[in-house]
Protein backbone atom coordinates (compact mmCIF):
# COMPACT_ATOMS: atom_id res chain seq x y z
CA UNK A 1 0.00 0.00 0.00
CA UNK A 2 2.31 2.21 0.97
CA UNK A 3 4.94 1.39 -2.29
CA UNK A 4 1.81 2.03 -4.53
CA UNK A 5 0.98 5.70 -2.90
CA UNK A 6 4.44 6.54 -3.15
CA UNK A 7 5.16 5.19 -6.51
CA UNK A 8 1.51 7.39 -7.61
CA UNK A 9 2.79 10.03 -6.45
CA UNK A 10 5.90 10.52 -7.94
CA UNK A 11 4.57 9.48 -11.60
CA UNK A 12 2.07 12.15 -10.95
CA UNK A 13 4.99 14.82 -10.11
CA UNK A 14 7.39 13.41 -12.92
CA UNK A 15 4.14 14.23 -15.55
CA UNK A 16 3.74 17.51 -14.34
CA UNK A 17 7.28 18.87 -15.37
CA UNK A 18 9.81 17.48 -17.52
CA UNK A 19 13.04 19.00 -18.24
CA UNK A 20 16.23 18.58 -20.85
CA UNK A 21 18.74 15.86 -20.46
CA UNK A 22 21.10 18.95 -19.68
CA UNK A 23 19.28 20.77 -17.22
CA UNK A 24 18.73 20.43 -13.39
CA UNK A 25 15.94 18.08 -12.64
CA UNK A 26 14.11 19.71 -9.94
CA UNK A 27 11.31 17.18 -9.83
CA UNK A 28 13.42 14.62 -9.17
CA UNK A 29 15.68 16.40 -6.58
CA UNK A 30 12.44 18.45 -4.86
CA UNK A 31 11.13 14.31 -4.29
CA UNK A 32 14.39 13.12 -3.55
CA UNK A 33 14.83 15.85 -0.34
CA UNK A 34 10.57 15.50 0.27
CA UNK A 35 11.60 11.39 0.41
CA UNK A 36 14.27 12.36 2.92
CA UNK A 37 12.49 14.81 5.16
CA UNK A 38 9.98 12.13 5.25
CA UNK A 39 11.90 8.95 6.30
CA UNK A 40 13.56 10.77 8.79
CA UNK A 41 10.56 12.09 10.63
CA UNK A 42 8.64 9.24 9.92
CA UNK A 43 11.77 6.55 10.81
CA UNK A 44 12.67 8.84 14.61
CA UNK A 45 9.02 9.33 15.36
CA UNK A 46 8.27 5.46 14.87
CA UNK A 47 11.11 4.12 16.72
CA UNK A 48 11.32 6.77 19.62
CA UNK A 49 7.81 8.19 20.34
CA UNK A 50 4.96 5.97 18.86
CA UNK A 51 4.97 2.24 20.18
CA UNK A 52 6.46 -0.43 17.95
CA UNK A 53 4.74 -1.88 15.39
CA UNK A 54 5.85 -4.30 12.92
CA UNK A 55 3.67 -2.24 10.12
CA UNK A 56 4.44 1.49 10.57
CA UNK A 57 8.20 1.39 9.24
CA UNK A 58 7.83 -0.94 6.23
CA UNK A 59 4.93 0.79 5.20
CA UNK A 60 6.15 4.37 5.14
CA UNK A 61 9.69 3.93 5.25
CA UNK A 62 10.34 0.88 2.85
CA UNK A 63 7.15 1.57 0.91
CA UNK A 64 5.99 4.44 0.80
CA UNK A 65 9.67 6.41 0.80
CA UNK A 66 11.02 3.54 -1.19
CA UNK A 67 8.88 4.09 -4.04
CA UNK A 68 8.09 8.20 -3.83
CA UNK A 69 12.04 8.96 -3.97
CA UNK A 70 13.76 8.24 -7.33
CA UNK A 71 17.68 7.06 -6.02
CA UNK A 72 17.21 4.97 -9.37
CA UNK A 73 16.43 8.32 -11.67
CA UNK A 74 18.78 10.15 -9.67
CA UNK A 75 21.60 7.74 -10.97
CA UNK A 76 20.95 7.76 -14.77
CA UNK A 77 20.90 11.81 -14.48
CA UNK A 78 23.65 11.65 -12.71
CA UNK A 79 25.24 10.00 -15.22
CA UNK A 80 24.06 12.66 -17.59
CA UNK A 81 25.20 15.82 -15.96
CA UNK A 82 28.30 14.29 -14.39
CA UNK A 83 30.11 17.21 -14.23
CA UNK A 84 27.59 19.89 -14.76
CA UNK A 85 25.50 21.88 -11.46
CA UNK A 86 26.68 20.23 -8.76
CA UNK A 87 23.89 17.82 -9.05
CA UNK A 88 25.14 14.88 -6.82
CA UNK A 89 27.10 16.79 -4.24
CA UNK A 90 23.65 18.67 -3.46
CA UNK A 91 21.48 15.54 -3.66
CA UNK A 92 23.62 14.06 -1.38
CA UNK A 93 24.29 17.14 1.10
CA UNK A 94 20.73 18.53 0.81
CA UNK A 95 19.20 14.98 1.37
CA UNK A 96 21.40 13.98 4.68
CA UNK A 97 20.57 17.58 5.85
CA UNK A 98 17.36 16.57 5.51
CA UNK A 99 17.01 13.79 7.59
CA UNK A 100 18.93 15.23 10.42
CA UNK A 101 16.50 18.20 10.14
CA UNK A 102 13.24 16.15 10.38
CA UNK A 103 14.97 14.09 13.32
CA UNK A 104 16.07 16.98 15.53
CA UNK A 105 12.21 18.29 14.76
CA UNK A 106 10.74 14.76 16.35
CA UNK A 107 13.08 14.69 19.16
CA UNK A 108 11.81 18.83 19.70
CA UNK A 109 8.90 17.60 19.85
CA UNK A 110 7.16 17.49 23.15
CA UNK A 111 4.12 15.26 23.75
CA UNK A 112 1.24 16.17 26.39
CA UNK A 113 0.37 13.24 28.47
Amino acid sequence: MGGAAGALLRVALARSYTSGTTSWPWVTFAVNMAGALVLGYAVTRLQERLPLSAYRRPLLGTGFCGALTTFSTMQLELLRMLDAHGYAATSIALGYACVQLASALVRRVRTIA
